[in-house]
């Protein structure tokens, strides 16, 4: 038997933070947000967004609540010089928010990027260059110090050139690419250095970011790191520490949540997680993780089909079915137990609206711009809790629970039979086929009903007249019977007349609808004397007469044996 070659890895090096504080923490406020959307998000299209494209792009994240957008890497092409020029020549850029450029540490690039922010209210030159022992050795070929003096270089001009522009608005922001990937002393050194030559204090913070550039440990390991970190920075109070994760394992959201646990500040990701490789981490994930928990995500994301919209029209990019939060199936459920959960717990939901605690939905569809039509849908795994929540909530047909086995026996039988999904539609078509549509051998022609009470206080009066003409299999016939009701005195007729006999073993009855001329519909179940139970339903203006459909569809799926 062949293994993987898994003896080629080696394991991440632990912190050894032996009196970390983070797993103590709870996450109270929403981080500062930045969206690498524009970006990141926009290098890992196969099809890069057009400039047009971009800008619709970025109305949407403003609309969302972004106040901090990084709009691309100005310096690499004359797309994204051009489109941060016409955000800022054509005033799209609202007072509150921050355009954020990123350049590597180097002097004609760094120049270029301030040509495309020239004029620009508010934005962030966001200076990277790697710092990791892979990239030193294997790359550039450098030293630590070396490095560093790329670092510190990039970090003055930028400074620079903020002095002559004479904007105030104008921050910086420095990443140690490749964080992940650099020893934790050596990348405090980097860092300091640029602290240093940018002169960071508190009134004139530096914005540190962090990033798990490639995703390489357990989100513990990386909470350690920003512990560390925020421990051992010269000035915190100098510093906003920001995070970056990509989803190299698939854990970014979780890197992102256990970082702002252990110190960090704000947060860049994308929606949906778009970017390279895996993608970055999902804004939207995580923003609606903090709304789950009772915090204002100070986003949103109260219309996430028309945000899935715009995002998947400009980047020509799909979201999985199964996208937590935003994904087609993500408010349904096939499986019978969970159906029956959910309409439980949206009915309990109805009673005490102000706290959400519905099974199997962490969040309100509502509060995301979805609806509750497609929560429950109907396939093979489905229960009769589904099938009665689906008829209920489509057509308000409310199948009494003692009913529900058999119904969901019918419809059991058609998802087995065909492997289909079916539709509310094709549901409620089942449920006239099997009890309301007229089978035969017993139709119901006509029948009156009327009342001769001697003594109105008496409870067992036999007052009840009802006069039936029928078809039968043998023809035509007609009877009259008394009874204490409509349905005893038709029992006892049919009875009587056929030769088979039975008692009403459960019945229920509603309205559909509110209006004066609502329809009713009656709900039985016979028992037979040869141990047989069968249900029925019927429907009709008058609920005595529905009642009396009711009794006729049983007998008609009544198999003697």
């Amino acid at each position: 038997m062949s293994t993987m070659n898994y003896w080629k890895y080696a394991s991440y090096p632990t912190v050894g933070l032996t009196d970390r504080t983070w797993p103590d923490k709870t996450i109270t406020k929403a981080p500062i947000w930045s969206s690498v959307d524009l970006r990141d998000g926009n290098q890992a299209l196969p099809i890069p967004m057009s400039v047009d494209e971009k800008v619709e792009f970025f109305k949407l994240l403003v609309s969302v609540g972004f106040k901090e957008i990084e709009v691309g890497f100005p310096s690499a092409s004359a797309t994204e010089f051009a489109f941060a020029r016409k955000l800022i020549e054509n005033n799209l850029i609202p007072d509150d928010v921050s355009i954020q450029v990123l350049t590597q540490s180097r002097e004609h690039l760094i120049r270029r990027t301030f040509e495309a922010i020239k004029c620009a209210k508010n934005a962030i030159v966001h200076l990277y260059n790697s710092t990791s022992r892979q990239q030193r050795d294997v790359v550039f070929r450098m030293s630590r110090e070396e490095i560093i003096t790329i670092a510190v270089a990039g970090t003055r001009l930028v400074r620079e050139l903020k002095e002559a522009s004479g904007n105030p608005g104008i921050r910086f922001e420095y990443s140690p690419e490749s964080f992940t990937g650099t020893e934790l002393d050596y990348a405090l050194d980097v860092c300091h250095a640029v602290m240093d030559e940018w002169g960071a204090s508190a009134e004139n913070k530096v914005i540190l970011n962090l990033p798990s550039t490639v995703e390489l440990s357990t989100p513990n390991v990386y909470a350690d790191r920003i512990e560390w970190f925020c421990r051992h920075i010269k000035d915190r109070s100098a510093v906003l520490f920001s995070v970056h994760a990509h989803n190299d394992r698939g854990t970014a959201v979780a890197t992102s949540e256990l970082a702002m646990m252990a110190g960090a500040d704000r947060i860049e990701g994308a929606l949906f997680g778009n970017g390279e490789r895996c993608g970055n981490m999902d804004i939207i994930i995580m923003a609606l993780n903090l709304m789950t928990q009772g915090i204002d995500p100070k986003l949103d994301f109260s219309n996430l089909p028309h945000v899935r919209e715009v995002y998947s029209r400009c980047t020509r990019m799909t979201v999985h079915p199964r996208h937590p939060y935003s994904g087609d199936l993500v408010y349904t459920a096939f499986s019978g137990s969970h159906q029956d959960a959910i309409s439980k717990g949206m009915k309990a939901h109805k009673r005490a609206p102000d706290v959400w605690d519905v099974p199997y939905l962490p969040i309100d569809p509502q509060d995301v711009g979805c609806t509750y039509e497609a929560i429950v849908r109907i396939n093979s795994q489905s229960g009769k809790g589904g099938v009665a929540y689906v008829l209920e909530k489509e057509y308000g047909i409310q199948i009494p629970k003692w009913m529900q086995p058999d119904f969901g026996s019918v419809v059991q039988e058609v998802t087995d039979r065909t492997g289909d999904e079916l539709s509310a539609e094709q549901i409620h078509e089942l449920f006239q086929k099997a009890y309301i549509g007229g089978a035969k051998p017993y139709l119901m022609k006509k029948c009156t009903i009327s009342w001769s009470d001697e003594d109105p206080d008496r409870n067992d009066e036999v007052a009840t007249l009802v006069s039936s003409s029928m078809v039968g299999p043998d023809g035509e016939f007609s009877f009259k019977a008394k009874g204490n009701g409509p349905l005893d005195a038709f029992v006892r007729g049919m009875t009587s007349h056929t030769g088979i006999g039975f008692h009403v073993d459960e019945y229920s009855e509603h309205s559909i609808g509110h209006s004066s001329d609502a329809l009713a519909i009656s709900y039985i179940r016979l028992a037979f004397d040869d141990g047989a139970l069968v249900c029925g339903s019927g429907i009709d203006s008058n609920i005595s007469l529905a009642s009396i459909k009711a009794i006729v569809s049983a007998l008609n799926r009544y198999k003697r044996s």
